[in-house]
């Protein structure tokens, strides 16, 4: 793909603190309390079908690079204690759910595939029981697996119980990578899994890929890109490695000194980027790439690409509800969060509580901004009288501040702003989350909370 370049300028100039946008607001915008009656009433409000998010949040062994919501255990019985409230839990969300539908699954964590046969056939039949979720009829029922916790048998078991889409956690093929972030899987046994789950006729295969971990050079990432690409993925997730030591202990175990310098990081992200669109696959938003007949890859080119909590996704951002300890839920205009800590989460369901920590209703002005920055990272483009016309607003007005922002965007070739378009370069797609911080009103006062975004 044309047009990728880098520059020590830019990177002094643009390496700042910024979000994802896998929301807008972002989960920093969440306020306590939030009451179970505001839950309900966003549950109430609308009947459209549901996807669900359930959040499994035990590891067998900590990975250093990791900064998810997770509990390290060997002890296998707590994960039967966890599904005791999830099934508590699903029973709350059942009476206020009515006839809504759930549709679509996601598996997530914390490592899923850390629960045994049977407690994954516990979990589906209690998807079943208590939300009327049937998998075998479902689009979408996927997975995050972790290679190490898995095995053969457990692809064959997952796929008995209807999943049809699995994502592999490879982040790094080179051994001194992993040895550096405490996670070593051998080739061999990814490769074996990949080409099971491809027997077994899952129907979309994903591998993660983190770029700017301890020890990567373009030489070593060299060697990554092209196993991946011989192992022949349906859809390929390149994500930057987000160092924040002061929030996440165990990436206190890595050296600053191990980790790619801003420039070196960056040319880590073309190199993965330019290795992965020459061996055919379509440049997803930010961080995704899809072979050109996957569901994502159609979705961007019909103009129909959305973003959430998972990140791009064909099945919309206001019709999410998550399951278990710090999952987030986003349903008709409204965002709520679940108790982060295992014991609270436990001490709100013993009390017969939804275990909601913070939410927050969006605004107009919310869904307004919410909605420009999901087409500016889906899609790098907008129509400013398709919008404005959508809104009922004088786009320039409204965002007169924001176009401010843009102008150093636009002289640096990042933006391209017409009397009726905002076209991000393609060299402004490295810097789309900076792009659309310009249309965030909140990033002022949350800005240090977040990574750097190279």
């Amino acid at each position: 793909m044309p047009g990728f370049h880098w520059s020590p300028e830019l990177i002094a100039k643009y390496n700042i603190n910024g979000p994802r946008y896998t929301s807008y607001p972002t989960a920093l915008a969440l306020q306590a309390p939030f009451s179970e009656q505001q839950v309900q009433e966003a549950l109430e409000g609308s009947d459209d079908p549901l996807s669900l998010y359930v959040h499994i949040p035990f590891c067998h062994e900590l990975c250093y690079y990791c900064g998810c919501n997770k509990i390290v255990t060997r002890h296998q019985h707590k994960a039967d204690t966890y599904l005791d409230a999830l099934q508590q839990e699903m029973r709350f969300y059942k009476t206020r759910l009515g006839k809504r539908q759930c549709r679509n699954l996601h598996l997530g964590g914390g490592t899923p595939t850390f629960l045994t046969l049977q407690q994954l056939t516990r979990l589906m039949e209690m998807l079943a029981e208590e939300l009327a979720f049937d998998a075998h009829k479902a689009e979408e029922v996927s997975i995050e697996i972790d290679p190490r916790s898995c095995s053969r048998e457990k692809l064959r078991h997952l796929r008995k119980l209807g999943f049809n889409r699995v994502s592999f956690g490879v982040q790094d093929f080179n051994e001194q990578v992993q040895i550096a972030i405490n996670r070593v899987q051998s080739e061999v046994l990814v490769g074996n899994l990949i080409e099971e789950a491809r027997s077994l006729g899952f129907s979309s295969i994903n591998l993660d890929l983190v770029y700017g971990l301890p020890l990567q050079n373009t030489d070593n990432f060299s060697y990554s890109l092209d196993k991946v690409i011989q192992l022949n993925p349906d859809r390929i997730s390149l994500f930057s490695y987000a160092h924040l030591p002061q929030r996440f202990a165990a990436q206190r175990k890595i050296k600053d000194a191990s980790l790619p310098s801003a420039q070196d990081k960056q040319a880590l992200h073309l190199q993965g980027i330019e290795t992965l669109v020459a061996a055919g696959y379509q440049f997803i938003g930010m961080d995704h790439f899809a072979k050109a007949d996957d569901s994502l890859a159609q979705a961007q080119r019909q103009g129909q690409l959305q973003r959430n909590f998972q990140g791009y996704t064909t099945h919309g951002q206001d019709a999410l509800l998550g399951l278990g300890v710090s999952s987030i839920s986003q349903v008709n205009g409204v965002i709520w969060q679940h108790e982060k800590d295992l014991k609270d989460y436990y001490r709100r369901i013993e009390n017969g509580q939804l275990p909601v920590n913070k939410g927050i209703h969006l605004t107009p002005d919310d869904k307004i901004r919410a909605d420009l920055i999901a087409q500016l990272i889906c899609h790098f483009e907008l129509n400013k009288s398709d919008f404005a016309a959508k809104w009922s607003i004088h786009f320039d007005f409204y965002f007169a501040s924001s176009l401010e922002k843009m102008k150093p965007y636009i002289a640096d070739g990042l933006v391209q702003l017409s009397h009726d378009s905002i076209q991000v370069t393609n060299h402004g797609r490295l810097w789309i989350r900076i792009i659309c911080s310009a249309f965030d009103a909140y990033l002022e006062n949350q800005q240090q909370q977040y990574s750097k975004v190279i």
